[in-house]
């Protein structure tokens, strides 16, 4: 019945793939959840942890910059901070995606909808 579709291979086997496939791209995404990074600005003066699926988990200020006068820059490095834990989040995502896909055979760049 399969005959006509070449390389397509076998079918079942497929799908035993494509069902692995989910069961690890289900256990990665909660794997993101633990996974932290951390995002830092003002040379470390500010410091932002989030998952590595983005959401902010902690922030650490140090009490050196909190002056009246300077509400706008520590507003700006908070920011920063945070900007930069999502973007490395961001990216431990996507590190995390390639070996997933990588080690079912599939190639690293493959965009997957999650």
């Amino acid at each position: 019945m399969l005959k006509g579709l070449g390389g397509l291979g076998d079918m079942a086997k497929m799908m035993k793939s494509a069902q692995e496939l989910q069961t690890k791209m289900a256990q990665m995404q909660e794997d993101l959840n633990d996974m932290t990074v951390t995002g830092e600005s003002g040379a470390g003066l500010v410091k932002a942890t989030a998952s590595a699926k983005g959401d902010l988990k902690a922030l650490d200020i140090d009490p050196s910059i909190f002056n009246g006068d300077d509400k706008e820059v520590v507003e700006d490095l908070i920011l920063a901070a945070i900007k930069d834990a999502q973007a490395k989040a961001s990216e431990r995502a996507q590190q995390e995606m390639a070996q997933l896909t990588e080690s079912m055979g599939l190639p690293s760049d493959i965009k997957l909808p999650f």
